[in-house]
């Protein structure tokens, strides 16, 4: 007669133990000894592989339409992590971007000398000290509190650009000009090309970092913190210190974003980073999905091409300027609530699921 810890043997030997995730499987074992980050850099190559080969066989303006895609993943990157990831709800990322945008454009037309790495890098360590003094004022704050604050920052911080008209160019904003692809590859890519080829670069390896931070330590505390800050903070989670780490992160995202969308369009003006921009993307968040960079993806596809589309319809219809400024937010609207409606969990999580149900079941 065999006792239960006699059949629970066989269960943990038989073929259900040989499982994908399985420690004694390849799989399980890749798993086991490849790093995090090293995984993640892998993904990033992969996926910066893919879009340089469909930026070798399309054209300009699909470059730029996947340049304006990956900036925006990059921004929603981080306000996922910010909000999915320790559960603070902002409302200024849009701010952010802002600054970043400035940063370029200020470094480009004062330091014209320093390479565009470097830019980035000073754009990344401003928005991160910016980052440091919203979350450290804020973070005290839970709910409507926090997001009131963030959207002071929204509102207020345009019209910095009245009040220092000379130097950041009022409502006009700064306009520059971007070296575009190098002597030896002008042969290879257009100056269109070559800028996109720059965002998906950093946006890439962005999302490594943040996949690798999620994944970590770091982002365990985080999510305890969203989960119950109580406990978290009787486990030994310093409350404080991660949520102004969280919000380094996703600001130093969302500037990094912004800088690329002024390299890329070659302006930053004060009417492209208004309280609609910030509420546009809180709203991608939720329609790509929470607790997922992939939702970051499908969001920021959705945003760029929705308002393609519905800038075309207006302009096919002769609707007059101001349908075409607003349609691309009417028909983002619908498309939200359809997707709140019907997938709660926003459009990641209805392709999750949808995988689930095609996947063949696994032999035990």
């Amino acid at each position: 007669m065999s006792s239960p810890t006699g059949k629970s043997a066989e269960r943990a030997t038989g073929p259900g133990a040989h499982a994908a995730g399985s420690p004694d499987t390849p799989r399980g074992r890749s798993r086991r000894t490849l790093p995090s980050p090293l995984r993640h850099l892998l993904f990033a190559a992969l996926g910066l592989a893919a879009v340089t080969g469909l930026l070798l066989v399309t054209g300009d303006l699909t470059a730029l339409r996947l340049a304006a895609v990956g900036y925006t993943m990059l921004a929603v990157a981080g306000l996922q992590l910010l909000v999915g990831g320790s559960g603070q709800v902002s409302l200024g990322h849009g701010a952010f971007m802002m600054i970043g945008a400035y940063t370029m454009t200020l470094l480009v037309l004062h330091q014209p000398m320093l390479p565009i790495a470097a830019n980035l890098l000073i754009i990344v360590a401003v928005s991160a000290v910016a980052g440091i003094a919203v979350g450290a004022a804020t973070a005290r704050l839970h709910g409507p509190y926090l997001a009131g604050a963030t959207l002071i920052l929204a509102v207020g911080l345009p019209g910095l650009t009245h009040r220092y008209h000379e130097f950041l160019g009022g409502s006009n904003g700064l306009n520059i000009r971007t070296a575009g692809a190098p002597p030896f590859l002008q042969g290879v890519f257009t100056d269109s090309e070559w800028k996109a080829l720059v965002v998906w670069t950093t946006v890439v390896i962005g999302l490594a970092v943040l996949a690798t931070i999620s994944s970590g330590r770091l982002g365990r505390r985080m999510r305890s913190l969203r989960d119950d800050e109580t406990a978290a903070a009787m486990a030994g989670v310093p409350v404080g210190k991660t949520k102004v780490v969280a919000f380094v992160i996703a600001s130093a995202a969302g500037g990094l974003g912004g800088g690329l969308q002024a390299y890329v369009l070659g302006t930053a003006t004060p009417s492209s980073f208004t309280l609609v921009l910030s509420l546009t993307l809180l709203a991608a968040l939720v329609f790509g999905g929470i607790g997922s960079l992939w939702g970051a993806l499908w969001a920021a596809v959705t945003v760029v091409y929705l308002q393609i589309w519905a800038t075309d319809l207006a302009r096919s219809l002769e609707l007059g300027r101001n349908v075409e400024n607003n349609l691309p937010v009417v028909f983002f609207g619908i498309v939200l609530i359809l997707v709140l409606r019907f997938w709660p969990l926003g459009l990641h999580g209805a392709l999750t699921r949808l995988g689930a149900r095609l996947r063949p079941p696994t032999t035990r």
